[in-house]
């Protein structure tokens, strides 16, 4: 085996040295490039996020002002359908409803009675009782409001409340007749957050009720009109946080 010389060695040695170099600088470029698409990367999903908070935004927009229009007409229920919603979004949570979930939730309850639009004043405003016909034609304006809104992919799965939020446990409720399990959890927790609303706010037939009456007469309706498993969850929510609600949103 031949031994090298010193003047090889050097150059051997050299040579990995710049080896060594040229490796450490592809190192070096290369955790610059993954820095520069990680900076990139974090940019663009600021951005993204902002741009979907900005459509989220435009989103309940519109919801709210569609809301409005429906409430207009039945003015003296004041902001039912925003009290409503903040009710049953403290019920959703407390039934443990996925977060991911509660955006569509939410548009569902702001256009529950959106169908309205569609009834005519005479039967929306008749002071008296109204007549078998009257009642049937009253009773489609889920139908109608899930129809109105139906094709529009942002709204997601509200129109399961739109159409079933008049349906009750038994299955005595409409316009479908479903019961138990049949009827969509989000309508079955509408439900109860509706018949708060209703229950303890002023009503030209009736005084409103107090809060610890109304949770009485919603608890005695579980397992009838009412799902229990969400009684149970709207039983577990703090007074004060229906008391506040009901304060803040006149």
């Amino acid at each position: 085996m031949a031994v090298r010389s010193e003047t090889e060695l050097i150059q051997e040695i050299e040579r990995l040295r710049a080896e060594l170099a040229r490796r450490e600088q592809e190192s070096a470029d290369k955790e610059r490039q993954l820095e520069r698409y990680a900076a990139d990367l974090r940019e663009t999903f600021k951005q993204e996020r902002a741009r979907s908070q900005e459509l989220r935004r435009s989103y309940m927009a519109t919801v709210r002002a569609l809301s409005n229009a429906v409430e207009a007409r039945d003015a003296y229920t004041g902001k039912h359908a925003e009290r409503v919603t903040a009710y049953g979004m403290e019920i959703a949570r407390a039934l443990g409803i996925p977060p991911g979930d509660l955006p569509e939730l939410e548009f569902g309850f702001l256009l529950h009675d959106v169908g309205k639009v569609a009834i005519p004043d005479a039967i929306l405003y008749k002071p008296d009782s109204l007549t078998a016909e009257e009642r049937a034609l009253m009773a489609q304006h889920p139908v109608i409001g899930a129809e109105i809104i139906r094709g529009i992919e942002f709204l997601g799965d509200a129109g399961l409340v739109v159409r079933s939020h008049h349906e009750h446990w038994d299955g005595s409720g409409y316009p479908d007749g479903l019961e138990r399990d049949e009827i969509p959890l989000v309508a079955r927790v509408f439900a109860v957050a509706d018949v708060l609303d209703a229950l303890t706010t002023d009503r030209p037939y009736r005084p409103a009720s107090p809060l610890s009456v109304a949770q009485e007469m919603i608890v005695a309706e579980s397992g009838t009109h009412f799902d229990p498993r969400v009684v149970s969850a709207f039983q577990s929510i703090p007074d004060d946080v229906f008391a506040r609600i009901g304060a803040e949103i006149r």
